[in-house]
């Protein structure tokens, strides 16, 4: 004797016509899917509820939202599976499969920009290097253009479309755009080339060398971008400079290593005049201000012998940066001042004449 249950489905669906068949197939297709996503959302609610108030799902809410999707999306590939082996159709098989393509780049770009704020937000803001802000920020700019062109080509691949015509054409579009966008591209990657190096910062101060005329040559950094730095300088003026135009200079940082700088004076007296006594009004007056250091102590040496002065050169430590040009002007101001009143001259050019007078 034969299987009961067998005999039974043969006799059921033996008198049936092939529509008929298909259409009970497809219902019970589509009614195994309906069933597969309530126990999924019933299942990932229970989940939600249970765990929601621990500390890892609190800080990443949207753990769960990505189990729903990555179920609900893995249920209509089967779905979408069964019915294509049901109907056996070539054509619609392919377009089947090209649409997956583009749900699956939908899904994946959708990860991606999830991950990439947690990776941002743990990892990127713990580190003292930019080298990762920089990746990130790439990677959110351009994760999503790349997902997606992938996902077109395989599409079209799977199409049956011919798509090295396409890859040719985008390299010599690439090739044209890289030749247009020349100076943008060179000022994007100078600046991840900073960002990587790293010879300034946010906040320090540099020598600016293409401050307008008749302004301040000095300023601190506000902004180090892709393309262009921000600098303000001492004037409030804000100048940006491209990125690939700072590769091309010496930078000269004030700030990098330590706050602390030597800021040099020069200042001439008299080849009459006591130079030890020079020198030691030099130091006091230089030891008036509270930003410059005592150790080490300021010191005054003799620079050169010139024309019409021996000229002096203070060499004082400060540890404000900032305040290099108040140092300058405060020492000179006084200097003049304590020279004249101790009888130091500041000698200015001369010249004797002669006279010959011929009979």
């Amino acid at each position: 004797m034969g299987d009961p249950q067998k005999s039974i489905y043969e006799h059921i669906f033996s008198n049936q016509s092939p529509f008929l068949k298909s259409g009970i197939h497809v219902l019970a297709i589509i009614a195994g899917a309906a069933v597969a996503w309530w126990i999924l959302k019933a299942a990932v609610g229970r989940l939600e509820k249970r765990y929601r108030g621990r500390p890892f799902f609190e800080r990443n809410e949207y753990v769960f939202v990505l189990i729903k999707k990555g179920g609900h999306y893995a249920i209509l590939i089967l779905t979408g599976v069964a019915l294509l082996n049901l109907f056996k159709a070539p054509i619609v098989e392919k377009i089947f499969y090209a649409l997956m393509i583009f749900l699956l780049s939908s899904v994946a770009n959708n990860i991606v920009n999830t991950i990439l704020p947690y990776l941002e937000e743990k990892i990127a803001a713990r580190t003292k290097t930019d080298v990762d802000d920089v990746v990130l920020d790439l990677a959110k700019k351009f994760s999503g253009v790349f997902i997606y062109a992938t996902g077109v080509v395989l599409a079209l691949d799977v199409l049956g479309v011919n798509i090295m015509p396409f890859v040719a054409g985008a390299g010599v579009a690439g090739i044209a755009v890289g030749f247009a966008a020349k100076d943008t591209l060179s000022n994007l990657i100078a600046g991840i080339l900073l960002i990587i190096d790293r010879p300034f910062e946010v906040g320090d101060r540099i020598e600016v060398w293409s401050a307008p005329k008749n302004s301040a040559t000095w300023g601190d950094i506000i902004d180090v971008g892709l393309r262009a730095t921000k600098i303000r300088t001492t004037d409030n003026i804000v100048i940006v400079i491209p990125n690939n135009e700072i590769m091309k200079r010496d930078i000269i940082n004030y700030t990098a290593i330590t706050e602390e700088i030597r800021v040099r004076i020069p200042i001439g007296v008299a080849y009459d005049a006591d130079i030890k006594k020079a020198k030691e009004i030099v130091s006091n007056i230089s030891l008036e201000l509270d930003w410059v250091m005592h150790d080490p102590a300021p010191k005054v040496v003799v620079k050169n012998f010139g024309d019409s002065a021996v000229d002096l050169e203070a060499r004082v430590w400060i540890r404000e940066p900032r305040k290099r040009i108040d140092t300058i002007s405060h020492i000179t101001d006084r200097v003049k001042e304590e020279f004249d009143r101790a009888g130091i001259e500041i000698p200015y050019p001369k010249r004797d004449i002669y006279i010959k007078r011929e009979e």
